[in-house]
């Protein structure tokens, strides 16, 4: 997949005509596959990177749910980065990406929603490694 073709995916936004707060949804049309893990960041320091992997086959949702910060994709051959700074935006990463999360902002939540169960054997954590994966 090329980075080009990757874009921020909208989650619906209910807004309550009262005032009291909004809502947002995932129902299983949102994304391309059944969620089998969910987990979460928080309180990641500001000068703190995350991420640092590839995955060969799961794919990857992200959300923040509060603040902000940067996701950095890497295809091996070019880099594109994307700000997820509202609950009512998404990333859906593909496999064979790799990914680094930066600029956390205090209090910034990151929600992951993942296509598999943790698997460490589908994890690529050295890039060396990640662009020998994808031929580069």
């Amino acid at each position: 997949m090329k980075l080009d073709s990757i874009e921020l995916i909208q989650i619906p936004k209910i807004i309550d005509p009262e005032g009291r707060g909004n809502l947002s949804v995932i129902e299983k049309d949102l994304l391309p596959y059944d969620i089998q893990r969910v987990y979460y960041l928080y309180d990641v320091p500001g000068d703190s990177s995350r991420g640092g992997h590839a995955h060969k086959e799961q794919l990857e949702f992200l959300v923040a749910l509060n603040g902000s910060f940067d996701v950095i994709l890497d295809d091996g051959r070019s880099k594109r980065t994307f700000t997820l700074n509202r609950p009512y935006r998404g990333l859906l990463i593909p496999t064979g990406i790799w990914r680094e999360l930066v600029n956390f902002t205090s209090g910034a939540i990151c929600l992951v929603m993942s296509s598999g169960e943790f698997d460490e054997a589908d994890y690529i954590r050295d890039y060396a490694q990640f662009l020998l994966f994808k031929g580069a």
